[in-house]
């Protein structure tokens, strides 16, 4: 049994027609956007009857149109985030107890009055976790989410798609985890995938963020299809993984669930270990909203293929653009440069030269392919089995 499965409660959409068609307009006459179809975007241009907004909009549009040569780059890439954007905001949310089930954590598991929300929390006693009640077989996946603040070391929040509870030696899984720190040092994203198993291959990738994710909440979101990953923070694309001829298994195409869960992963999360949860601290609560699950739902029986896929989102050049300033400027770790790891680059993996070029002056031995002098090696070792 298939079914193109989305939320049943509207998402709240704000005023945006007047704005969305004068960017448009914008663009197309003072920056080069070619891909810029308006036709393509009609059905993001809802109606509002909030006549007080618009005055609003309009006002502020004409104020900078007005200032064109200084800000013709910056409307331009403001429409592109309100188009991408665009697209979750006219996907309904689900509750959850619409689409989410309890996993584990007994009480630490907290579902708020109005249903939409959700808190998992950490403490000496157990983390905490829940599942959706469908498995997919490719979509739109996403949640806002506020992560815990000050001392977070060892903590590891995790917003993901997995099989394996159903396929235990071969499962497929699609990985955001979020990874705590000391006080004064920012949250780091993780993100990785394993097809059929491929545990033993590692795909993960680190970055910083621009924000600050223990202050408000961000949206982080999965698009997976057939034959592409794209993960996203705040619409903006951080990271897209192409299934290649060469990956065989190793990209996940079997059907998930998505799971969230905070749990203690002081053995390795924050600087390899160094850094452990401090329970004084707790409880560390994470807090998730705005649950979007676009997807097409199969039945866990017969694990049917899916042909009716719901509309997904593409991305265009500018888009792209986007990622890779992201990615040139907020990435920390990528398997793809590992010259320790990986002789020569796994076949899904595409080299940019100023990517590489940062990465190897961030940590020469790993993404240089250098080796540390002898002695300097010998006396690490020393220093590290006193402690």
């Amino acid at each position: 049994m298939l079914q193109n499965s989305t939320a049943h409660s509207e998402h709240p959409i704000k005023a945006q027609s007047f704005v969305l068609v004068l960017l448009a307009f914008h663009c197309s006459l003072v920056t080069p956007c070619p891909s810029l179809q308006i036709s393509v975007y009609r059905p993001l241009f809802q109606v509002s009857n909030n006549q007080q907004s618009i005055r609003s909009i309009k006002g502020s549009v004409f104020a900078m149109i007005s200032h064109t040569k200084n800000f013709s780059f910056v409307f331009c890439s403001a429409f592109l985030v309100l188009l991408v954007s665009g697209f979750s905001r006219n996907l309904p949310i689900v509750s959850f107890d619409e689409g989410y089930s309890h996993l584990f954590g007994e009480t630490n598991l907290m579902v708020l009055r109005d249903g939409k929300s959700a808190h998992i929390s950490l403490d000496q006693r157990t983390g905490a976790g829940f599942l959706s009640q469908d498995l997919y077989l490719h979509g739109y996946f996403s949640a806002s989410i506020k992560l815990p603040a000050d001392y977070t070391a060892g903590v590891v929040v995790a917003f993901y798609m997995s099989n394996g509870d159903m396929f235990e030696k071969n499962h497929d899984e699609i990985d955001f985890e979020f990874l705590g720190n000391i006080r004064g040092k920012n949250w780091r994203i993780q993100t990785n995938i394993y097809g059929n198993g491929s545990t033993s291959t590692g795909r993960e990738e680190r970055y910083g963020l621009w924000f600050d994710p223990s202050e408000d909440f961000h949206q982080y979101s999965i698009l997976w299809t057939q034959n592409v990953i794209v993960f996203y923070v705040d619409n903006v694309p951080i990271r897209e993984i192409k299934r290649t001829e060469a990956m065989g298994g190793d990209f996940p195409s079997k059907p998930m669930s998505l799971y969230a869960t905070i749990w203690d992963g002081s053995s390795w999360a924050t600087n390899g270990g160094k850094y452990r949860v401090n329970y004084k601290y707790a409880p560390y609560i994470a807090e998730f909203s705005d649950f979007i699950l676009h997807g097409c739902a199969v039945d866990p029986i017969e694990l049917s293929k899916c042909d009716t896929l719901p509309k997904l989102p593409t991305m265009s050049s500018q888009q792209r653009m986007k990622m890779t300033a992201f990615r040139n400027k907020h990435m920390q770790y990528s398997y793809c440069y590992d010259r320790a790891r990986y002789k020569v680059p796994p076949s899904e993996c595409t080299i940019e030269p100023k990517e590489a070029e940062r990465l190897r002056g961030f940590d020469p031995v790993t993404f240089g392919g250098t080796r540390r002098p002898h002695k300097r090696h010998r006396r690490v070792r020393l220093e590290a089995s006193s402690v």
